[in-house]
């Protein structure tokens, strides 16, 4: 069962295909009004994740509860808690925006008077209120999707599944879509579950962040948490003149230089702790940088180091140790080592 402040819980979900392993005992743990982001490769489980956990494929083994509800025990009930958006706009093209919400409070079951309460607040809400009455055909591509979102919102879902949300969407579509899913956390206390082939969106929105290869989780942890398994991290110090950067690379002696700009490199991971310890050391040599700039890997570097089978893995992986479903969400960084595909 979950605790009190987990949205979605599993517990060693398995999941083949004609025989071709898809997922191969998954552990998750989601905490309420947050949002979990799922990456991976293209083939590596996160659609079949996204299908199961919403009840619309069954997992081979394993367990898994979303909202408090037994996925195998309760679908019904899941289904209720839940909303599901793809990543192309499940909206009706010979129907205006204000009429595909009509629709949909219809499937849920509204009255009438509260259907269309909530299509005239839904529209206001993502700035479709001017567009309520024209036709789809009308409609941009960030309007369909923020339609179809708006469409998913119908039924006060506690849970969102969210596949490629922004897929297709111009950069300042793309960025609105961000706002709404932040509004949608820290206002109306939502849980999102989202997969996205964009690492800045996930960077962007993501309380936590998994990485699925190859049907297994490969690591878990903050965006922040995360970029800090790659080597590549430094920090750039620059100094008034190059008398402070020669007395600056004899005391710590390591990294690059450059005389030109004043700058000394120091390899970090960016953490407080090599941080503190840095400054200390050159606060005894009585040195202080005009300037400090922290560099660490991005997601792309993270994500690359993960999945690339081409190269020695860029991080020595350790076995994380999968938490009891009575047990709360650990804070920390897990890392995995990923077996064998087939």
């Amino acid at each position: 069962m979950t605790t009190p402040s987990s949205a979605i819980a599993v517990r060693g979900l398995r999941k083949s295909f004609s025989g071709k392993l898809v997922l191969d005992g998954i552990d998750l743990d989601i905490r309420q009004g947050t949002v979990f982001s799922l990456l991976g490769p293209n083939g590596a489980g996160k659609t079949t994740t996204v299908r199961i956990l919403s009840t619309l494929s069954k997992p081979d083994a394993g367990q898994a509860w979303i909202a408090g509800r037994e996925l195998a025990r309760e679908p019904d009930a899941i289904r209720a808690a839940i909303g599901v958006t793809g990543q192309f706009a499940a909206v009706d093209g010979l129907l205006t925006g204000f009429e595909n919400l009509v629709l949909m409070g219809k499937l849920h079951h509204l009255g009438k008077r509260e259907t269309r309460q909530r299509a005239g607040a839904l529209l206001e809400k993502f700035d479709l209120a001017e567009a309520a009455g024209k036709s789809l055909a009308t409609y941009s591509g960030g309007m369909r999707r923020r339609l179809d979102l708006a469409m998913t919102l119908v039924g006060r879902p506690r849970i969102i599944f969210l596949d490629e949300p922004t897929a297709g969407l111009d950069p300042r579509s793309r960025r609105t879509m961000w706002q709404i899913i932040h509004d949608l956390v820290s206002q109306d206390g939502v849980t999102i579950f989202l997969t996205t082939q964009y690492l800045e969106e996930a960077d962007q929105l993501a309380d936590r962040i998994a990485v699925l290869d190859r049907g297994r989780l490969v690591a878990e942890g903050t965006p922040a948490e995360l970029k800090q398994l790659v080597p590549g991290g430094h920090v750039s110090l620059r100094f008034a003149d190059v008398a402070e950067l020669d007395l600056a690379a004899r005391t710590l002696r390591a990294g690059s230089r450059d005389d030109e700009e004043l700058t000394l490199q120091v390899p970090s991971d960016g953490g407080v702790r090599s941080l503190r310890s840095l400054l200390d050391e050159l606060s005894l040599a009585d040195i202080e940088p005009a300037e400090l700039t922290v560099h660490t890997p991005d997601l792309d570097d993270v994500f690359l180091a993960l999945t690339d089978h081409s190269a020695p893995p860029a991080v020595a992986p350790s076995p994380a140790e999968s938490p009891s479903p009575a047990a709360s969400p650990s804070p920390a960084i897990s890392i995995t080592e990923t077996g064998a595909g087939q």
